[in-house]
């Protein structure tokens, strides 16, 4: 199956909530994981970023889409 999400990220489904119209499912990442961002130059010179240093990142997104092979 093909689609057009970047960040491919493996999880194990760890519990469901399920209701007559929406359901909630709550996943458990199962590492290692590697995200990327694209962000404008002047961002990354502001965050004065550096290989090995311990962020945060802030998935901000329409969608979780859970895939199953």
């Amino acid at each position: 199956m093909k689609y057009g999400a970047r960040n491919n990220i493996k999880a194990k489904v760890k519990t469901m909530q399920k209701d007559e119209i929406m359901s909630l499912v709550k996943f458990e990442v199962i590492g290692p994981v590697e995200m990327a961002s694209v962000l404008t130059t002047e961002s990354l010179e502001e965050l004065d970023l550096k290989p090995g240093q311990e962020i945060h990142l802030i998935v901000k997104a329409i969608h979780v889409l859970p895939v199953k092979e």
